[in-house]
């Protein structure tokens, strides 16, 4: 039986991590840069509740740790609708935790899922305009297409874009710099 996911700021996740499970469900490349020492990743994109249950026995919680906070609030929901229990949300993500002072371990620097989106969007918006003008008056088309998934995305927080960028082979190098879609706990 699960109890209600809890939202927790760094410094209460902190005070109670030694005998929690932490859960980091953002992309391989993201963790590699930054993370808390002592967590596991587990990518939304691949999140396995059974895995995570099985993870998190003999634990008091299992906090689920993203970026700023967005992703685990999705990977909650899905690990609560399977059944994992004493589930908790690191509010802020690790942006909160780095910014609250706690130690954190550093890896390779890397562009986030989020700004790679931006890029790509804009980069697409500019070459539909650059072509309308250049080549043919359709290929506006694509700046309104894009346009209107992004709109999409900011209405139903569903982002097609950003799930095809997180299956890409540079966002899935997991720490140590292999690619693998195995779900190996994370050496810190």
């Amino acid at each position: 039986m699960t109890t209600e996911t809890q939202v927790q700021p760094p410094a209460e996740v902190s005070k109670v991590r030694g005998g929690s499970l932490l859960l980091d469900v953002r992309m391989p490349a993201e963790f590699e840069e930054i993370h808390i020492p002592g967590s596991v990743l587990h990518p939304l994109s691949d999140l396995d509740p059974a895995a995570v249950r099985k993870l998190a026995e003999g634990k008091n919680s299992c906090v689920v740790i993203c970026r700023s906070g967005n992703r685990a609030r999705q990977a909650a929901a899905k690990l609560e609708s399977a059944g994992v229990p004493h589930l908790t949300i690191l509010d802020g993500g690790i942006l909160a935790w780095e910014s609250a002072g706690l130690e954190v371990k550093r890896g390779r620097k890397t562009i986030s899922l989020e700004r790679q989106v931006r890029i790509g969007a804009g980069s697409m918006v500019l070459a539909g305009v650059a072509l309308g003008f250049l080549v043919n008056p359709a290929f506006f088309l694509l700046s309104g297409f894009v346009g209107g998934g992004l709109i999409f995305a900011g209405v139903t927080d569903w982002c097609g874009m950003g799930l095809v960028l997180a299956k890409m082979p540079w966002n899935n190098r997991r720490p140590g710099g292999t690619t693998s879609s195995c779900h190996a706990p994370a050496s810190n």
